[in-house]
This record gives structure tokens, sequence and C-alpha cells, in this order.
């Protein structure tokens, strides 16, 4: 399964780094660690492969420098004030060690806004696209210094799968501090095995994920890397979670396939692949099993098969789709709140009369609506 994730079959490439992997118990960077994971892509650039790696340990990093309790996350202010700190060791960190392959280090940092909002995840998008095209190494993380409770991801491994999307990337590896999904989590239960391969993500899988991080410096876990699966699979990107626990992780993956591999869908188009991949929506449209039925089908939204409109939305907003308690469908929005609320249920030749203007096509039309 590795081959799926090698230079000859993977053009780009999403590395994930996380804090107890990159950050030792004296708070300082594993600066031995991490040279042998640059080596290693190092190898897969000259290889013809490009490279995005998104990185934690800010916070880990700021903390200890900083005197902070509990990691920098004692507090909102605490983490904020960390990763400010730590950013800078970070940033300075891979361009030296980079440096030594000749490679030059680019830092973005990121917020959720910048991936959920549309011209800002292009302008995302075009800044990573040609950073790459120049040789240079992307290093992603999220802008903990300014992202609040309300505006942040969480965990960099839904992170490195939207950035992904962004970066156009065939798939996508996660370096943890556990060697992959397994059947139950393996800490309590001995009978645990590891899951190999994932084909189909479905409550199964889901029920298998664990969402706490067992090192304590880290904000996602195992629940974080399945949602993070599905965010890439849809997009069409394979997703690996493999031990970073060994010097080489990347090549010891290539080598020996030993981790867990979600296996990437058909794909979709480029819009609709950032709309399912969203981490946020602005409201709910409920709809009744006959319009459901017509968007498996392939058609778009009608007013008449919606039951029921909540949040606060405009038109173009994204909202999520819902028939018998189960989020089917995310889509952008073709009215305001008002005026959706006020023709849902009713039949597209009867609208005219309550909007006072010609109605539109459909309440969510099918170019701008992506099946989940």
């Amino acid at each position: 399964m590795s081959a799926r994730f090698s230079p000859a079959a993977c053009a780009r490439l999403v590395v994930k780094i996380g804090s107890s992997l990159l950050v030792g118990s004296d708070g300082q960077v594993r600066r031995d660690w991490l040279a042998s994971v640059l080596d290693d892509i190092a190898i897969r650039r000259a290889a013809g492969q490009q490279v995005v790696i998104v990185s934690s340990g800010a916070i880990a990093l700021g903390a200890r420098r900083l005197k902070l309790p509990k990691g920098g996350r004692a507090s909102l202010e605490d983490a904020q004030a960390a990763a400010a700190c730590g950013q800078i060791v970070l940033a300075r960190t891979y361009a030296e060690l980079l440096g030594g392959h000749g490679i030059e280090a680019a830092q973005i940092l990121l917020t959720l806004g910048d991936l959920e909002d549309r011209r800002r995840y292009l302008n995302v998008a075009a800044t990573l696209d040609r950073l790459l095209s120049l040789g240079a190494v992307p290093v992603l993380n999220e802008n903990d210094s300014v992202a609040t409770a309300e505006i942040r991801f969480g965990d960099n491994d839904r992170l490195a799968a939207r950035a992904g999307q962004a970066a156009g990337a065939n798939a996508v590896v996660l370096l943890s501090d556990i060697d992959g999904l397994y059947s139950g989590n393996p800490s309590r239960d001995p009978s645990a095995v590891l899951i190999p391969v994932v084909e189909r993500l479905d409550v199964t899988i889901d029920a298998m994920a664990d969402a706490r991080s067992g090192s304590g410096l880290g904000s996602g876990g195992m629940a974080a890397k399945v949602q993070a699966a599905r965010i890439a699979v849809q997009a069409g990107m394979h997703l690996a979670i493999a031990d970073g626990r060994v010097d080489h992780p990347l090549a010891r993956f290539d080598a020996t396939s030993h981790g867990t591999v979600f296996v990437a869908e058909g794909g979709t188009s480029p819009r609709k692949s950032w709309l399912a991949g969203r981490l946020t929506v602005a409201g709910r449209l409920t709809i009744d099993a006959g319009a459901a039925k017509a968007l498996k089908s392939g058609k778009s939204l009608l007013a008449a098969g919606v039951t029921t409109v909540s949040g606060k939305f405009a038109r173009g907003d994204a909202v999520e789709i819902v028939t018998d308690g189960a989020v089917i469908a995310r889509g952008l929005a073709g009215y305001d709140v008002p005026d959706a609320t006020a023709i849902a249920g009713v039949r597209n030749d009867a609208q005219a009369a309550i909007l006072g203007y010609a109605p539109r096509s459909a309440m969510i039309h099918r170019d701008h609506l992506v099946l989940l």
C-alpha cells in the first residue's frame, strides 16, 4: 500500500508531524529525529516528489521557554503566547535543517477561515503551488497566536487534509505516536488489532477511533485522524497513519507499509472537494424523502422538498442538508434565510408571489452541492 505514496505514484505529498514526535520531554526539538525525517523528504524531492509539511509543536516549544503551566494549555491566552514564542523556534529549525540539503523552507500560518472562505482558500492554493514550483518546502501550522475556539481547526490532522486539497496533493501521511488505526484502543484492549487498509469509512471505523491524545502534547487523537481521512479520501487523496516514533519514519513506511492506509475515492471537482471538506456551515436545510432521493440521483435541491430551515446564512453560504437526522449533503445556499424560510415546501410556480421576484431554479443548484 505504501507504493501509493511513492514519488512514482504521488507527485505531491503532505506530511504531518505531531507535537509528541517533534518535542522531547525537555521542551526542546528532537533535532536528530527531525533531521532523519527531513533526510527522507530530501530523498523524495530528489526523486521528483513535491512535499508540503504540516508541523505541530509551536505551543509545546513556547510553553517551556515562557515557563507556562500545563504545556501552555492552561488558558487560551497562554496557548496564544506560547505559539508566538515557539513558532520562531520551529521555523528556524526547519530552515536550518532543510537548508543543509540545499532546500528553502517557507512558513505559512493558517486559521480555519483561510481554508473555509473560498477566496482565501484559492489564495492559499496559489501560494502553495508557486512555492512548490520554485522548489521550496512549505511548512504549515495553525496560527495559534490569533486562533480562538470558534475559528480554529483544533488539530493539525484535519489541517493537513485541508491543506492537501489546497495544494492539489495526491496523498497525505500523518506521522503519529501510534502506528495506525486499531480495532480498539490498544492501551486498554489487548485483543485490539491493527487495521492495515480502510476502503470505506463508515460508522464501524468511527467507532474504532479514540478522541483522546495519548501524549498530552497534541490536541488531536485517532478521531481527528479519521476525520482527516474522510476529508482526504473524498478529495481523491490517499491518507496513511504511520509510526513516527522511529528514525527515518517515511523510509520505514515505504519499505514495510506498516500502518493504516485509507484508500481514496474517485474524487470530485476542486470546488466540490473544498465544499465537502469544510469544517463549518452557516445553517441547515432539512428535506423530505423525495428530495433526498432526487439528490442521490444527481438533481438539484428544490424548495418544495425542504421541510425546515435553520441557522443564519446568506446566499452563497455553505449549509448542510439533513434527512431523517443524518447529514447527507452540503451545498451553497441559493437564498438568504428569510427567503429560504418563506418558500420552504413551496413549488416553483408559486414562489414568485411569495418572494416578490422571479425565483431561482433551485434552493441549491446541483453544481453547488456535494453528497457526503
